[in-house]
């Protein structure tokens, strides 16, 4: 089957969403009982290095334009404009760890247009220690992988992709391999001001384990829109995340939600109304995005999941805030965030594309 009848072809995309979705609903009954933080392996499958994203506290991007760093992370937004720019993207991460990305896209006629990337996570190199505490000399850690996706327009409006992630993760002598999926169908309405994504990340497994023993990987559901005002300069983002589990909730011991009188016994737990509200605001993430001319671009992000998880006993936290900004050429873009995931540190991401 040639794939030019799916252009055009609305009763055929409506086929292929459907299959999407369906592929979701299966990812979830198999995946959904392990996903608990913490509980999964290969988390560089999980966290993106660009800059863009970060600023607006995103794992990906729903937004129509030409900037490649979209097209890394939701394959079902690249565009034939996306032909010929390369990027490089760096984390400064904690205690001297980094973690990068290098791409490049091209647009083939009739096929659709592909997002070749490399991803290293280095944690950096430790000393290692036997049993009886003697030192038995330096050892690394770090996770790769490389990244292949696909996208397609269906119409002016509607499109599909995929990214295929084959990860190798080595860690002293111990090492794992895994192959993971990312499965996206977008619609941009026809003043390009609206977009919206829903999409099933990391679908897959390990191949090889460190152990013997067989881990998850971070299955995620999630959906997202962004919509840019049309006079005025900001474009507003929402990500509703983890929709596989409505439960992101713990019982933290220190913190517990269940109180008991030491006098009576009696308990005293935490309202529905309160709980239900809790764990609805954790599914969710806002970011806006403010554009200056055509050249400079501010973000700032929030996620109450981040500052809920890293709340402190006392003080005020900063956690779950994230910022950013952008500058915008004929031949390069520039991107600087800083995105507040613990409450002493924040790493610093760095995004640099260019048009050859």
């Amino acid at each position: 089957m040639k794939i030019e009848i799916f252009r055009g072809n609305r009763k055929l995309w409506r086929i292929v969403l459907c299959a999407i979705i369906f592929n979701f609903q299966f990812s979830i009954f198999n995946s959904a009982k392990a996903q608990i933080a913490g509980l999964n392996t290969l988390t560089l499958l999980d966290i993106s290095s660009q800059a863009r994203m970060s600023g607006l506290g995103f794992d990906y991007l729903s937004v129509y334009d030409a900037d490649p760093v979209v097209g890394i992370d939701n394959p079902s937004l690249l565009r034939r404009e996306m032909t010929g720019i390369g990027s490089l993207s760096f984390v400064s991460l904690f205690l001297g760890s980094m973690m990068g990305t290098l791409s490049y896209g091209h647009h083939f006629e009739k096929v659709g247009t592909f997002m070749f990337a490399f991803h290293f996570n280095n944690y950096g190199r430790f000393d290692g220690y036997d049993e009886e505490e003697i030192f038995t000399g330096k050892f690394s850690a770090a996770d790769y992988a490389l990244s292949v996706g696909w996208g397609m327009w269906l119409d002016s409006n509607f499109s599909v992709g995929a990214t295929f992630k084959p990860v190798l993760s080595h860690y002293e002598s111990y090492s794992a391999v895994a192959v993971a999926f990312d499965v996206a169908g977008s619609y941009v309405s026809d003043n390009r001001q609206f977009a919206a994504t829903v999409m099933g990340r990391n679908i897959g497994a390990q191949l090889s384990t460190f152990d013997g023993t067989r881990e998850t990987l971070p299955f995620e559901l999630s959906a997202e829109l962004s919509y840019k005002l049309s006079k005025a300069p900001f474009r507003f983002f929402f990500a509703a995340n983890e929709l596989q589990r409505w439960d992101l909730r713990y019982e933290d011991p220190l913190s517990s939600t269940t109180e008991v009188d030491p006098f009576t016994g009696e308990k005293t737990t935490e309202g529905w109304a309160k709980g239900f509200l809790d764990n609805l605001l954790r599914h969710a993430q806002v970011g806006v995005e403010i554009n200056i001319g055509k050249v400079f671009a501010a973000r700032v992000g929030y996620s109450y999941r981040q500052t809920a998880e890293m709340r402190g006993v006392e003080g005020i936290n900063f956690s779950g805030f994230s910022f950013g900004l952008g500058i915008h050429t004929k031949r390069f873009d520039f991107a600087y965030s800083r995105r507040n995931y613990h409450l002493s540190q924040a790493p610093d991401f760095f995004t640099l594309s260019y048009r050859f």
